[in-house]
């Protein structure tokens, strides 16, 4: 299993994120589509891990996609570690926190911009600050 910088107990994880947060973040959920406070959210900054702070993505790499959850065409670099996920009967790819492992949510090559990605992520797993 692979070291984070940051490591936590269960406990410690469900002591400090809310219970949709700990949900999606350490149990790989995924919100309803079209629920999330930043779907639609357009504000000029940055967002970031909801469970350690980690900057994940700029504003300027958000788009609308229609797809139900916030979408970006790329991350900051180094803040995503990818992994096969096969759940489902589907084969996908999983984006995840490089600093905690947090399940941020996934990432496809269908994309609209130059980038032809488009990272799918939770809501419950970002926070955004406008500074």
């Amino acid at each position: 299993m692979k070291k984070y910088s940051i490591e936590k107990s269960e406990e410690q994880w469900k002591n400090e994120l809310s219970e949709e947060q700990y949900r999606v973040l350490r149990k790989q959920g995924t919100e309803a589509p079209h629920t999330g406070k930043y779907n639609m959210h357009f504000e000029n900054g940055k967002y970031f891990c909801a469970g350690c702070g980690n900057k994940l993505f700029e504003s300027e790499a958000k788009f609308k996609s229609n797809c139900g959850w916030p979408s970006f065409d790329k991350s900051v670099e180094g803040s995503i570690e990818y992994k096969k996920d096969n759940t489902f009967r589907m084969i996908r790819t999983e984006i995840l926190c490089a600093n905690c492992g947090g399940h941020i949510g996934h990432v496809f090559d269908d994309g609209p911009t130059e980038t032809g990605q488009r990272y799918c992520v939770n809501s419950a797993s970002i926070n955004f600050d406008n500074q």
